[in-house]
């Protein structure tokens, strides 16, 4: 789901909202004759940690060579400086890198960068939620001021309704003086009660659900429940029962700006005067729980699958989590569930906050995952959210029928 459109007026004159930790969400058409057994090994493997990542095996050469001038054509339409994707079903495997990681020296993007992922973060910090769901530990249905003191009609509004973005709060990321507290200073380092602070100031948007907006500020409140309730610290609780579980070992959660190698230069022009920087290392704690997370395409690969499908999750507690409300300007057929999106099939997320962009998506009916991973969440014309034109490019050709469309048209 793409960020509010709120505008404020900064400083330099009227500036678009931080995308910061924007959210999105989302096959391969069946093939004629058998599956092989991953008689395409060899060709992933030559493709991984080459510096191009060049790594593909389709049963038709046709779906490699359309995917090819897809994911090319969308790098030129929408100014990214590099991306690589990941497309892997029963009759395709595919890992490719293009473009540049780094525009002062040319080196290529590649398939094994880390990534940070922004608001992907969401769905493990709720899944850490439902988790605790399952165990009896706590109810979707109970209020958050039974965890967090001080939330505005924190009595009202419960969980569930925090997990859906349907609780009304403001979202701390559009409050015109946050905003321009990090673009002052993208190095600082936030606690999540300084971000929260920023919300609460404000009135709610609408009553607790009666609508819905998307809003970090309530999978913050949802992450410190999973610290209160568990006694972990958020990040030690997603390495311990989900990370590692899944055996996700370079999916991390930083407590600063760390970010290991090899990575690309993340490009942004969420500045104070909208000149493109570099935000390769600047602080993510502004996302904490709804935006700080980092990770890689091929652990991405196995998380979009396990989110989608709940393995981590009881059935009943999976089920509830893809139980979606949709809203205006979305089409119909896209909906925000417990942390999570369903579009045109597709269930996932995406993630946006200065210098990167991802997504990753999971076709139940084609057993099929796609992940995109960008050094760049700027914006191009015609289009506000360039991880979204890739998913709508790569999808044309692997799910004719099950187009991914975040916004209506």
């Amino acid at each position: 789901m793409v960020a509010s459109s709120r505008t404020v007026k900064g400083p330099r004159g009227r500036r678009t909202l931080l995308a910061g930790v924007s959210c999105a969400v989302l096959v391969l058409a069946p093939l004629s004759g058998p599956s092989p057994a991953w008689a395409h090994d060899s060709a992933y493997a030559a493709g991984v940690g080459s510096p191009a990542g060049a790594g593909a095996w389709c049963e038709s050469t046709q779906t490699t060579e359309q995917l090819d001038a897809a994911v090319s054509d969308t790098l030129r339409l929408t100014g990214v400086p590099g991306v690589a994707v990941g497309v892997w079903g029963p009759h395709c495997w595919y890992e490719k890198a293009f473009g540049v990681a780094d525009k002062a020296t040319g080196a290529p993007m590649r398939t094994d960068f880390y990534s940070r992922i922004g608001s992907e973060t969401k769905t493990f910090t709720v899944t850490g939620v439902l988790q605790l769901v399952d165990e009896g530990k706590i109810g979707l249905d109970d209020p958050i001021a039974k965890y967090v003191p001080g939330v505005p009609e924190g009595d009202r509004i419960t969980l569930r309704q925090l997990a859906r973005m349907q609780s009304g709060l403001f979202p701390y990321s559009a409050d015109e003086d946050f905003q321009l507290a990090l673009v002052t200073d993208p190095y600082r380092s936030w606690t999540p009660q300084e971000l929260l602070s920023y919300s609460f100031r404000h009135p709610l948007d609408f009553p607790p659900g009666e609508g819905l907006e998307y809003s970090n500020t309530n999978t913050v409140l949802l992450g410190l429940v999973v610290e209160k309730v568990s006694g972990l610290s958020l990040p030690e609780y997603i390495r311990q029962r989900i990370t590692e579980p899944l055996g996700l070992e370079h999916t991390l959660f930083p407590t600063d700006n760390s970010f290991p190698q090899p990575h690309a230069q993340g490009y942004t022009t969420q500045t104070l005067d909208d000149s493109e920087a570099v935000a390769t290392d600047w602080n993510p704690s502004w996302g904490w729980a709804a935006g700080a997370m980092i990770s890689t395409l091929d652990d991405l690969r196995v998380w979009g699958k396990a989110v989608a499908t709940g393995t981590l999750l009881s059935p009943a507690t999976q089920e509830q989590r893809l139980q979606t409300v949709t809203a205006a300007p979305f089409p119909p057929d896209v909906g925000y569930g417990l942390g999570i999106f369903v579009a045109q099939g597709w269930i996932g997320h995406n993630g946006s906050l200065p210098g990167y962009q991802s997504l990753t998506l999971y076709l139940p009916q084609q057993k099929t995952t796609l992940v995109v991973l960008l050094n760049s969440d700027e914006p191009a014309p015609g289009i506000r959210e360039p991880s979204s034109a890739f998913g709508t490019a790569i999808t044309r050709v692997i799910s004719p029928d099950h187009v991914f469309q975040l916004e209506a048209s």
